[in-house]
């Protein structure tokens, strides 16, 4: 689960992390009340407007309806005409922000509609790093990440000059160690009170992500000011989905607007789903098969429109609920069934194919290839109610069967 950047800095500041002074607004009029009490509060006459989408990349992207204004705008009216000048410039941002759609490298042309900004004080930059702590699957532990190179998109970094790309692997028993941050901060070309405040920073982010559970908390820029403070710029949090039932609160966070409808339909009826861009549709049961079948797609030619995983104890309607979710969309082009019936009885995913073909029809190919548990009686019943079925023979064979057809 992802959370915004103003929620990402609540969390951060209830823990003691020094993050800018702001206020979200959904409104024009909430956007043009942050401004006064931001500048007065803060002391410094620029502000910033920020669109709060699941994506990043914002302060490069554009709107598609305002293409002069971007994700993230500086505004600066407030230096000679005070904060209503400001407050003036602010709403005019806001009026064009506000429901239009923002396009980043990473929301990809169809873009993100924008219906939360984020006010925020000014900061005086002195330096822009990158700093994250994620779980690192290959070794089950959190690391930190670092770099000199703040403000970049990190993979840019690690393809062009990972040389600066700074690495420590956290001790889950003992927490990010001392000589680990120190290290941390001299390779960031820190001294003083200013690596002081950067090894009390990252402590205290390592800290969080293990109280959290989140799989990636990233600062793009990570800021040290002309005073030497230490103070994240933006934020990004992602929490273990698993984890979720230990933090409730973290929970209520969730903006399924972000989020992708089928996806939120296929999790409220149990079922794995994950949205790709090809053009054949897998419904598979067991995340080892799903994998197996999405890769020999790719290997006979075709590219998978989704990952969906029924499980091994699904019954008649969550089968028939996830055909339903691979037929609404428009991307695919046919669909491949492929069951090895262990635990899930081959004639219970015939029950749901049919089911599910009865709600919805069938426009596109439906190659089915069946094995396990009951399989002879599965096969029975889709030829007993006439399904529009093309049976395979194994797994290969199914998927170059439904990829000649889709095509």
């Amino acid at each position: 689960m992802k959370i915004h950047e103003y929620q990402a800095k609540e969390l951060m500041a209830a823990r003691g992390i020094a993050v800018p002074q702001g206020r979200v607004a959904t409104s024009v009029e909430e956007a043009v009340a942050a401004v006064e009490p931001l500048i007065q509060a803060s002391g410094n006459p620029v502000v910033v407007v920020k669109s709060q989408i699941h994506a990043g990349g914002r302060g490069k992207g554009t709107f598609k309806e305002h293409p002069d204004v971007r994700g993230v705008n500086v505004v600066t009216a407030g230096i000679d005409g005070g904060p209503e000048a400001a407050a003036a410039e602010v709403g005019e941002l806001a009026e064009k922000m506000l429901g239009s759609t923002l396009v980043t490298i990473q929301t990809g042309e169809e873009g993100k509609q924008v219906n939360r900004l984020y006010i925020e004080q000014g900061i005086d930059i002195a330096r822009e790093l990158y700093l994250s702590v994620l779980l690192d699957r290959a070794v089950s532990r959190n690391i930190v990440m670092a770099s000199t190179e703040g403000g970049m998109e990190i993979e840019t970094v690690a393809e062009e000059t990972p040389e600066k790309i700074l690495r420590q692997t956290i001790d889950p028993a003992i927490g990010l160690a001392d000589f680990q941050a120190n290290a941390l901060a001299r390779g960031l070309g820190m001294e003083g009170d200013t690596a002081r405040n950067f090894t009390r920073f990252v402590k205290a982010l390592d800290r969080m992500a293990m109280d959290l559970d989140t799989d990636l908390i990233e600062i793009n820029p990570l800021v040290v000011t002309s005073q030497g403070e230490v103070m994240a710029l933006d934020g990004k949090m992602a929490f273990d989905d698993n984890a979720l039932f230990r933090h409730p609160d973290i929970a209520a966070m969730r903006d399924e607007t972000e989020e992708d409808p089928a996806e939120l339909e296929a999790k409220e009826a149990g079922l794995s789903y994950i949205n790709l861009d090809g053009t054949i549709g897998c419904l598979v049961n067991g995340a080892g098969l799903a994998m197996a079948t999405m890769d020999t797609i790719k290997h006979v030619g075709g590219e998978p429109a989704n990952f969906l995983d029924v499980g091994g104890g699904a019954d008649a309607d969550q089968v028939a609920t996830a055909f339903s979710i691979i037929t609404k969309d428009p991307k695919v082009k046919g669909i491949f069934v492929n069951i090895f019936g262990g635990i899930m009885r081959c004639d219970v995913l015939a029950t749901g194919i049919v089911e599910a073909v009865k709600r919805v029809g069938l426009e596109v190919p439906l190659v089915v290839r069946l094995e396990g548990t009951n399989v002879e009686e599965g096969k029975r019943i889709l030829r007993e109610y006439d399904v529009d079925v093309i049976p395979a023979d194994d797994m290969k064979d199914g998927a170059e069967k439904i990829v000649g057809l889709a095509s």
